[in-house]
């Protein structure tokens, strides 16, 4: 039995990873849609080895008879489209930043935190963290559940993939134009991102603090616990694909590297490379098109007490968007929330 279903933002970089990982992992599908905006109906999008989408016009699909629909078209469009979708009976797993912090609306890593599924019901909607929250809350869950973790600071080196197609294409072209002395303006990006980090993701907050960073804050705080304090500074590096994070972590509870690393090896959707020698560590190059989060670089804090250190590495299309929403769809299945 499967379901009928539909894919919001179809045509984008995330979409487009939600129709292969939807086919990768052989989720039960009986009909699938292609939706996004009105000037890309008409395109056509994979879904599988063998089947071809023609992209339907977002602003005029009934989602009525729809079960499930997995949205990716940015915030101000799933404003609109996912209550519309969500009042037709079907359930909305959301990937923008538009319902995450709604009080109503389960932000959920499935490796963390799947009973909060058990909520959605109310709104019919179900929300998608940020990138770079899925992949650190993975890699905090079992050290959380060993010594309760008290506060984090988190370095981000996000790659540009996660600002969209239009970003890759600008890293492309301005890293090709510097060798021949003709580099295009910055048009995704406030600063030239080929060669470069920009210390700057998504707008400015009257405290200095951007709000990729505030997402990071608060959506750890709803996913693993209200009282964890989290500083993050957010920068963007010249990587295509494959988010990397340093992070410091101070506990409530003594916490030793052994334990840590035993609770690490053990942990749902994460892979420790740690040996410490030259190359004995993950990078963003390596992990592309991997589904886990790469653990690498753990060691003692003695800054603080109860500290560990870590360095962690994810594909942020993968784990950190398509994949994820992909493992809430089969959650739901597996819990018997999803009526076919």
């Amino acid at each position: 039995m499967g379901y009928r279903m539909a894919v919001v933002g179809a045509t984008g970089a995330v979409g487009r990873e939600i129709l292969k990982t939807l086919a990768e992992r052989t989720f039960p599908v009986d009909r699938m849609v292609a939706l996004a905006s009105g000037r890309s109906a008409g395109q056509q999008v994979s879904f599988g080895d063998d089947q071809v989408l023609t992209v339907q016009s977002l602003d005029s699909f009934d989602f009525k008879g729809t079960d499930l629909a997995l949205f990716s078209p940015g915030a101000a469009i799933s404003a609109v489209h996912a209550p519309r979708a969500a009042a037709a009976g079907c359930v909305v797993i959301d990937n923008t930043s538009q319902f995450r912090m709604d009080p109503d609306v389960p932000l959920v890593v499935p490796e963390v935190n799947p009973q909060a599924l058990a909520r959605f019901k109310k709104r019919r909607i179900i929300a998608n963290p940020n990138c770079s929250t899925i992949q650190m809350v993975v890699a905090l869950k079992p050290l959380h559940d060993l010594a309760r973790v008290k506060r984090v600071v988190v370095s981000t080196y996000q790659a540009v993939s996660g600002a969209g197609r239009e970003a890759m294409d600008e890293l492309w072209s301005q890293t090709r134009g510097v060798y021949v002395n003709e580099t295009p303006p910055s048009e995704q990006f406030t600063k030239q991102i080929a060669f470069n980090c920009i210390p700057h993701i998504d707008n400015f907050l009257g405290d200095g603090s951007t709000r990729e960073e505030k997402k990071m804050a608060e959506e750890t705080r709803k996913i693993l616990g209200p009282d964890i304090a989290v500083m993050a500074t957010c920068v963007r590096v010249p990587v295509f694909i494959g988010h990397a994070e340093a992070v410091h972590v101070e506990f409530e509870e003594p916490i030793t590297e052994q334990q840590a690393w035993e609770a690490l090896r053990e942990a749902p959707g994460v892979i420790v490379l740690d040996r410490r020698e030259d190359g004995g560590y993950a990078t963003p190059a390596e992990i592309a098109g991997e589904d886990s989060v790469y653990v690498s670089r753990l060691r003692r804090d003695l800054t603080v007490p109860h500290g560990l250190a870590f360095w962690c590495v994810c594909d942020n299309l993968r784990k950190g968007a398509a994949l994820n929403a992909v493992q809430i769809a089969e959650e739901l299945v597996a819990q018997g929330l999803l009526a076919a």
